[in-house]
């Protein structure tokens, strides 16, 4: 009897508009702040009705219409944010403070391959690639070498494209159906690192 297909809940669908953050003397536009929205949200081809990106050639686009991101990893960031003095307490960072559209449990970096694809109830994604962090990430999460630190650790989320746009909503699972299976995401990260490194 064949195994089960591996399955990822939503737990928050999560938009958000450009806006400014002062990096030094610097005003940049971003849109890395995100938030939760109830109820079903229209997924097009380009992203979520209502969602933004400030800087399309990094993030948006056909390949990376969507973010998603595990929310085991929360953990992880709050306890780096502490050991930096950032944050003085245990604080719990809001779903999508990553900047993420989708707070998700369950499929793991190193279980999602380039090419995989997620059925929703009425929409379906397709892994695209893994979250490359900028110099943003660093200012948002209040400290420097943030993103050599989500490198490290692997804990990047992905990106989606929209193979079959519908709506999606906090609460839904999908199914996984794998790809071609030639690379991870874990894998992708870990090669586009490697060369930022020489």
């Amino acid at each position: 009897m064949p195994s089960p297909a591996p399955r990822l809940v939503l737990h928050h669908v999560n938009v958000g508009t450009a806006r400014p953050l002062r990096i030094g003397e610097r005003r940049i536009l971003t849109a890395i702040g995100k938030a939760p929205v109830a109820g079903p949200v229209r997924v097009g081809r380009m992203g979520l009705d209502g969602d933004e990106q400030a800087d399309p050639s990094v993030h948006g686009g056909l390949e990376k219409a969507v973010y998603a991101y595990p929310a085991v990893h929360y953990a992880f960031w709050q306890a780096q944010r502490r050991e930096r003095g950032v944050s003085l307490f245990d604080e719990v960072l809001p779903p999508g403070f990553m900047g993420e559209n989708l707070t998700v449990e369950g499929l793991l970096e190193h279980e999602v391959f380039v090419g995989d694809r997620l059925h929703f109830p009425d929409c379906v994604l397709r892994v695209t690639a893994p979250r490359e962090p900028c110099y943003k990430f660093d200012a948002v999460m209040g400290f420097a070498r943030a993103g050599r630190a989500m490198a490290l650790a692997g804990h990047c989320g992905y990106y989606l494209a929209v193979d079959e746009p519908g709506t999606i909503a906090a609460g839904q699972t999908a199914w996984l159906q794998p790809g071609q299976r030639g690379l991870s995401i874990a894998q992708a990260l870990a090669g586009k690192w490697a060369k930022h490194a020489r």
